[in-house]
């Protein structure tokens, strides 16, 4: 018994120190605030040098806006581009206006291209004039380029800087090439693009196979078979949804004509992974997925506001429901007790399938040819749930209000809400996958609606019919 319970210690110790890994240690801003306070730049300047920009980016959004300002007019020197780009996209206006021009100009050099129109594109037109006027005159060029796409979508997403060669050339020829143009390399590359003699994309090779290989070895001869080109124009959700499904690590973008134009990396497909992530996350929970953190209340209330008056108008709708039934709730009062147990257990049933049925769609599993399978599975789990938690309910509802009659009507309720709420958490995100719209968006109310009004409607009409 002993050594179990010191298994359970050293297992609680071991999560609670994986939970906290990568946390940022409680007392920095503490220390940040005293140095802030006492204008000390050296101390704030070690006190940063070990940090990573990600740790850094969320040490901005922890302060209060004062603190920020203040801590920036010490120490805008130190925010470099990698620090701009891990910013949280609701802080980097508010950032970008507190530093001076030139510390903005030197930030914004160091970033590859995809890194600038990833910081500029959500910003005013002052604010993207004034970083444009910062970069070299190619650079320019080169994120004016990537803004001209479409937003979300992959020439928005790519970066211009791009390794490739003739597919005529050799490994030797490759190494020579990149030893001579050190300066004009991204700071990461993962494969060398082969195109041909019109700059179409026909291949390519990864580093670590080229450097494994004969300096004599034709480049073509080592090339991979997860080669695809990705269109300049496709929506970064189905870039995404490649880079993850055939396990990319990068992949050339081509325009219109099916020439090379940029390349897109496992690092920005990512981001575009967890950002649809967490925005399915939030629209669930009828929260705006522009929300952010640094965000002040008036603005978070009116993003919240709209999605709570329609919950209203529903629970009206439920409300409704109810009161066509006054008179057998006056009757029983047992009912208006047991209301609840039928709506909240149909909410969650309801939530479940919903939950399953949304990320099945984000993830593309569930398609036109296995729709209905799904939605039998769900229909089939409402009813054996139903089941499995009517008897009990029953049992403990005659025992505790001596009526076997209103135990047999809450079970039945229970099995035909659960049912329900199987079959509309499914078809209803599907519903409106159809026709368009985010299934993760509206789902949850309207599903929420249907197992209220289905529930009260089932036991209140039951009880009706056979109590009474």
């Amino acid at each position: 018994m002993a050594d179990r319970d010191e298994d359970t210690i050293l297992r609680e110790r071991a999560a609670d120190e994986s939970r906290d890994a990568y946390a940022l240690d409680d007392t920095l801003r503490a220390q940040l605030k005293a140095m802030v306070a006492a204008r000390d730049v050296a101390a704030i300047d070690a006190l940063m040098e070990p940090l990573h920009a990600a740790d850094i980016a969320d040490l901005l959004e922890q302060v209060s806006e004062g603190e920020r300002a203040a801590w920036l007019a010490l120490w805008s020197k130190g925010i470099d581009g990698e620090v701009l780009s891990e910013l949280d996209w609701g802080l980097r206006e508010e950032v970008i206006d507190l530093l001076p021009d030139q510390v903005l100009a030197d930030a914004v050099r160091e970033l590859d291209s995809d890194d600038v129109v990833d910081l500029v594109e959500d910003l005013e037109e002052a604010q993207i004039e004034a970083i444009l006027e910062a970069l070299e005159p190619a650079d320019r060029v080169a994120v004016e380029q990537a803004l001209a796409w479409p937003e979300e979508s992959a020439g928005r997403l790519m970066q211009r800087e791009v390794v490739h060669a003739l597919e005529h050339w050799t490994v030797g020829q490759m190494i020579d090439h990149l030893r001579a143009n050190t300066q004009g390399l991204p700071e990461q590359f993962y494969h060398v693009i082969l195109t041909d003699p019109r700059l179409k994309p026909v291949g390519y090779v990864t580093l670590g196979r080229m450097l494994a290989s004969a300096r004599t070895t034709e480049m073509r001869a080592i090339t991979e078979d997860s080669f695809r080109t990705i269109p300049a124009t496709q929506h970064e959700d189905d870039v995404a949804y490649a880079f993850n499904q055939y396990h990319l690590i990068s992949a050339p973008v081509v325009d219109g004509d099916g020439r090379l134009v940029g390349v897109i990396t496992i690092d920005d497909a990512m981001i575009v992974l967890d950002e649809r992530n967490e925005e399915d996350l939030l629209l669930l929970g009828g929260v705006n997925d522009e929300s952010s953190l640094s965000d002040g209340v008036i603005e978070t209330t009116r993003r919240r506001v709209p999605w709570l008056v329609v919950n209203l108008g529903t629970a009206a709708l439920a409300a409704l429901v109810i009161a066509q039934f006054e008179a057998t709730i006056s009757a029983l009062v047992a009912l208006a007790i047991l209301m609840p147990i039928v709506a909240s257990m149909g909410g969650n049933a309801g939530t479940q399938s919903l939950t399953v049925a949304v990320r099945a769609i984000a993830t593309r599993d569930l398609t036109r040819a296995n729709t209905w399978r799904f939605v039998l599975r769900e229909a089939g789990v409402g009813v054996f749930n139903g089941l499995s938690l009517a008897l009990p309910l029953a049992l403990v509802t005659g025992l505790v209000f001596g009526s076997v009659g209103l135990g047999v009507v809450i079970g039945a309720a229970l099995i035909i809400n659960l049912f329900v709420a199987a079959v509309a958490g499914t078809l209803v995100p599907l519903a409106l996958d159809r026709l368009n719209l985010d299934p993760a968006l509206a789902s949850g109310v309207f599903v929420t609606t249907v197992t209220d009004v289905i529930g009260f409607f089932a036991f209140l009409g039951l009880a009706s019919l056979f109590l009474l």
